[in-house]
């Protein structure tokens, strides 16, 4: 009853925004893609999507259908993609899905030599998730999860492959600059400057802030590393980051790092796959490298 040519009309209506748009992505008469819908409104007994002027807004029924396009269609079209890549005689994509702002330093590390010896792997990186990086995970967007911070589901596996240490950065002038360590009360009249993130999924707040029940004066948020160190370089502000990417800006501006609290704050950054491709060789190689990985 529900075929795929109907939820990529779904998805193709919802990302388009009207009847018209969405047929001309889909190579159809608009007349066509009324037609099939009415047909399979008239084999569910309920409508799928309501006319509000020009607009069209998806009934209970609709948005079902649509929520399970965005869950198989990316399923089809990675199995399609595969099998025509195996036709080609190549051996695949790795997609690496990012839940970690500062982690590009470190991934480029990695991709580099992989490249190298996988000359016959493409490598893809996103961001941006429609439902999360583990929603991308499980609907087959991504193959790798990158994240300092697993959330461990049935059918997903997590491995650590590289350790570091959070750190709090300060311009070289600052009066703390000179510490070795820092603790919470020492920053409550400082301007917190950290990446787009929600406070609760932030090291910061809840293993150093919020255990010793203080907090920033302000809290800034700056999408780039560079901006937010400039930021901080200006004494415009502090932020906690990886000792290793501190380490390296450190060269080329003026900012130091001090350890978040007397015991410093370990961290790792984990890779993230489904249970099913743990034997898939090209990723069981990426992992393998990522470990061997040391920064210098």
């Amino acid at each position: 009853m529900i075929e795929r040519s109907h939820l990529e009309i779904f998805r193709a209506v919802e990302r388009q925004g009207s009847l018209t748009a969405a047929a001309e992505q889909l190579h159809l008469t608009q007349s066509a893609l009324s037609h099939a819908i009415r047909k399979l409104e008239q084999q569910l007994g309920t409508p799928v999507w309501l006319r509000e002027g020009r607009q069209l807004r998806f009934t209970q029924a609709g948005e079902q259908l649509l929520n399970l396009a965005n869950r198989l269609l990316p399923q089809f079209e990675h199995a399609e993609m595969l099998v025509g890549q195996v036709a080609k005689g190549q051996r695949g994509s790795l997609r690496v899905g990012m839940e970690c702002h500062p982690c590009y330093q470190w991934l480029l590390k990695v991709v580099g030599p992989y490249l190298q010896q996988w000359p016959d792997v493409d490598v893809d990186v996103k961001q941006e998730f429609q439902f999360g990086g583990m929603g991308a995970l499980f609907g087959h967007d991504i193959d790798l999860l990158v994240t300092p911070d697993p959330l461990h589901r049935p059918g997903v596996r997590f491995e650590p492959v590289f350790d570091y240490e959070q750190v709090l950065v300060v311009a070289q002038g600052h009066p703390l600059a000179g510490e070795a360590w820092v603790e919470p009360g020492q920053l409550e009249k400082e301007t917190l400057i950290t990446y787009p993130v929600a406070p609760e999924r932030l090291d910061i707040f809840t293993r150093f802030f919020l255990p010793a029940h203080a907090a920033p004066a302000r809290h800034k948020t700056i999408e780039t590393t560079d901006i937010m160190l400039q930021m901080v370089a200006a004494g415009r502000g502090v932020s906690a980051l990886p000792r290793w990417l501190v380490d390296e800006y450190a060269q080329k501006m003026p900012v130091t790092a001090l350890r978040l609290g007397r015991q410093g704050m370990p961290k790792q950054i984990f890779l993230g796959f489904r249970e099913r491709d743990s034997e898939v060789d090209y990723l069981v190689a990426f992992m393998k490298l990522a470990r061997s990985i040391r920064w210098n």
